[in-house]
């Protein structure tokens, strides 16, 4: 039993019916391929692969510390929505809609696990990291992240506001790993 009960804003329930109303089925099967781009089982098995890429060859040893930074991001981003879902109820929107997934998308996960959303707060965590990338691959990054953590409203698994949370819990939890790594200030060789 969790500890709090999270109830969606008026905004919420007013955007996810419009969803509801409005998404037509190809639309919807987009969404469904690309939310997988969020999912922290997927974002786990590209950072572990990204760790040992910059242990392979010596050439690499600079990009040893974001490696780093960015696995241990990517673990406590994994974590934390777990935490927090057990401590927040809150049901899913494709659960209270008048014609949730009519077009035949699964519902989403647990029905009380809305908040927050795990994806979200996965993307917001790297794409805090991503700020301390050149403009064109930050603004890449950012804009990819948009995109996935935007599939999580069309498909109706989460309301916006989890959305929103999700984002700057993931982005508050990459700033505090930040004292930890040491990652976006200059390095000692530097």
């Amino acid at each position: 039993m969790a500890l709090m009960t999270i109830h969606p804003t008026a905004a919420d329930i007013a955007i996810a019916n419009y969803i509801a109303a409005h998404t037509n089925p190809p639309a919807e099967e987009t969404a469904e391929a690309v939310t997988w781009g969020g999912d922290e089982h997927v974002l786990c098995a590209l950072t572990i692969t990204f760790w040992i890429w910059t242990r392979a060859s010596e050439q690499r040893r600079r990009a040893r510390r974001t490696a780093d930074h960015v696995l241990l991001t990517t673990l406590v981003a994994s974590a934390l929505p777990h935490l927090l879902k057990a401590a927040f109820d809150q049901r899913r929107p494709d659960r209270l809609t008048v014609r949730g997934h009519w077009r035949g998308i699964p519902f989403s996960g647990r029905e009380m696990d809305a908040f927050p959303s795990g994806h979200a707060v996965h993307i917001g965590a790297l794409a805090s990291a991503a700020s301390e990338l050149p403009p064109r691959q930050r603004n890449l990054v950012w804009l990819a992240g948009a995109g996935l953590v935007a599939t999580r409203i069309v498909l109706l698994a989460h309301w916006t506001t989890d959305v929103l949370a999700g984002l700057a819990i993931g982005a508050l939890a990459e700033r505090a790993l930040r004292r930890l790594t040491g990652y976006g200030r200059p390095s000692q060789g530097s």
